[in-house]
């Protein structure tokens, strides 16, 4: 049964089998662009990829070294025992950017593993961990022609504020 945990590198062979699918689709513009951008070389070796775990938990931090327009982010992979099947961000405050594109929350699915539920499973867990960080109602957005994404977010309570040029902005209870 899939379930939201912290980073952990029990899973390493499973992750880097979904970058790889990450990478032949092209994924851009996401935490897991970023991911394979930065710190994807290191991933080759055990201790490379135990580092980059632990980095990616350290974030969650309010003290961890980011880049001034980062936040504090906890993320959680949505793992089935050894299997990676995706991950998702919760970003402990916005800023002026996050409030108009990115939300609180963002997460993607492995491209074999998507049509599923897992997003919406992944999303409704992770609702309770963005309640205990103090946020409700949480923003999450998708792209306007992101019809799937759309009904992962309606379906966990989001209701549409608004669009904002190519981004519809959902607010979703928490509690």
């Amino acid at each position: 049964m899939p379930e939201l945990v912290l980073p952990t590198v029990s899973v390493r062979d499973s992750f880097l089998e979904a970058m790889a699918e990450f990478t032949a689709e092209g994924v851009e513009n996401s935490q897991t662009s970023a991911w394979i951008d930065v710190h994807g070389a290191r991933w080759d070796t055990d201790e490379g990829f135990a580092a980059f775990v632990e980095a990616v938990r350290a974030d969650a931090l309010e003290d961890s070294p980011r880049p001034e327009w980062h936040v504090p982010c906890t993320t959680g992979w949505w793992v089935d025992g050894d299997t990676y099947l995706g991950r998702l961000a919760i970003r402990h405050r916005l800023t002026d950017f996050l409030l108009e594109v990115g939300g609180h929350i963002g997460y993607d699915v492995r491209p074999s593993r998507r049509r599923e539920g897992h997003a919406t499973a992944m999303l409704r867990a992770a609702l309770p961990w963005a309640r205990d960080l103090g946020i409700d109602p949480a923003l999450i957005t998708c792209d306007v022609d992101n019809l799937p994404s759309a009904r992962v977010i309606e379906s966990a309570g989001g209701v549409l504020e608004d669009v904002r040029g190519v981004k519809r902005r959902y607010w979703v209870p928490t509690s």
